[in-house]
């Protein structure tokens, strides 16, 4: 039934306000202790076991902040834990991902014209690579390569770029980007679950016992940290990039999500740099920008001209096949083709919004459920209503997505 895309929308609303809620708290608590950290002071008179301290104000009070390096003598009675935000963002984003890529496969997940493959075989996949990504992460770090961190970066560098021409070679190109963020993602807050939290339980378990607490797991917990540091920035990049497919429509996107990677350690570091009272690296902005101007550069070379199936796919034939769907068709050509094509012709738009084209029969069938929430039971499409479509003309989109998800299922 047609409400069924209404509550689908919702329920796609209210997952990503979540993520985004708990993706906040989690980034913004860990630049501010990455930050705190790098920070600190040595001065005399500290307690005994502190490493530094540092002052700071805020909200019109001020804030004295001192750092062990293992742990104090004594457990503190009142201990706050660091976890939560890092568990919601993930689950958040896992749902997201089985909501509009799983729920949505035939047109989010799969491009046929990349990999002609089923949507359980495309989900299984994707699984799979989050699952094997931070195995593969997590050895490499336990191997005699993970005591050098810089080391450890330069591999997983390789490994992210081999990742991002990897998913473009199985997915469409927005789930690709998405997919690069979600496995990032994944190692992020599977060291969290994995290694900084059990070593800090570790750590107070032997306080309560009255051991004296072993420094490695402090040591290990601030490696992975620092990784999860330098890949936040690509991370919200790749969970943001579904609405610019000038980044993940076009022909070297993976070399784009490749460069991405590189602006979030150079813009990092100079926060990094800062906060540490080292300089100020101004020279990493200028690598960003060039950086960013060859991505710009990058996203104008046109991919090659392949042969477009003509063919409706059976997910989607109900919308193809419904009575109304030649006025719709009119509708379409005459309010929303001028930008949904291949070549847009509206000023000002060189690529298709999102990626979505609506030239063709498949196309629009393919489009339909989004077709209906945009133009049919919103005004947001067009935007600013810039090319007149009338009440009428959206009563038939409504009526077309309608009759057909009574006649059919939708996907």
């Amino acid at each position: 039934m047609y409400e069924y895309a209404i509550a689908w929308e919702w329920a796609a609303f209210a997952v990503r306000w979540l993520h985004v809620i708990t993706a906040i708290a989690w980034i913004g608590s860990s630049f501010y202790f990455i930050a705190l950290d790098l920070g600190l002071v040595k001065r005399p008179g500290l307690p005994a076991g502190a490493y530094g301290e540092e002052w700071q104000v805020h909200g019109g009070g001020f804030y004295h902040i001192q750092k062990y390096l293992v742990a104090p003598s004594n457990m503190p009675e009142h201990l706050i834990w660091f976890k939560w935000e890092s568990y919601a963002t993930w689950l958040s984003g896992f749902a997201m991902l089985c909501l509009v890529y799983y729920g949505g496969a035939d047109l989010f997940l799969i491009d046929r014209h990349v990999l002609d493959v089923s949507a359980t075989t495309a989900i299984a996949i994707s699984l799979g690579s989050l699952a094997i990504g931070w195995i593969f992460y997590d050895l490499l770090c336990k191997s005699p390569l993970g005591k050098n961190t810089w080391t450890l970066m330069l591999i997983l560098y390789v490994a992210l770029v081999a990742m991002a021409w990897g998913y473009t070679q199985v997915f469409t190109g927005r789930a690709a980007f998405l997919h690069l963020g979600a496995f990032t993602a994944t190692i992020m807050s599977a060291n969290v679950f994995f290694i900084i939290m059990p070593n800090q339980r570790i750590v107070v378990a032997d306080l309560i016992a009255g051991r004296t607490p072993d420094p490695k797991y402090g040591v290990i917990a601030k490696q992975r940290s620092t990784h999860n540091n330098y890949l936040t920035l690509p991370v919200i990049f790749f969970m943001l990039s579904n609405h610019y497919p000038l980044a993940f429509a076009t022909a070297y996107n993976w070399i784009i999500a490749a460069l991405v990677f590189l602006m979030g350690v150079t813009i990092r570091h100079w926060f990094n740099t800062t906060h540490s009272r080292k300089g100020k690296p101004t020279w990493t902005w200028l690598v960003t920008l060039l950086l960013f101007i060859l991505i710009m550069w990058l996203s104008t070379v046109q991919k090659p001209a392949t042969e477009d199936a003509a063919a409706v796919s059976p997910a989607f034939q109900q919308f193809a096949s419904n009575t109304h769907f030649p006025a719709v068709k009119d509708t379409i050509s005459t309010r929303c083709s001028m930008c949904h094509a291949a070549e847009p012709v509206f000023e000002g738009i060189v690529r298709p919004p999102k990626g979505v084209m609506l030239e063709t029969d498949a196309e629009i069938a393919a489009h339909a459920r989004e077709i209906y929430i945009q133009a049919g039971r919103s005004h947001a499409m067009p935007p600013g209503n810039v090319t007149d479509m009338t009440g009428k003309e959206r009563a038939l989109l409504t009526a077309w997505f309608e009759s057909s998800a009574t006649e059919g299922k939708v996907e």
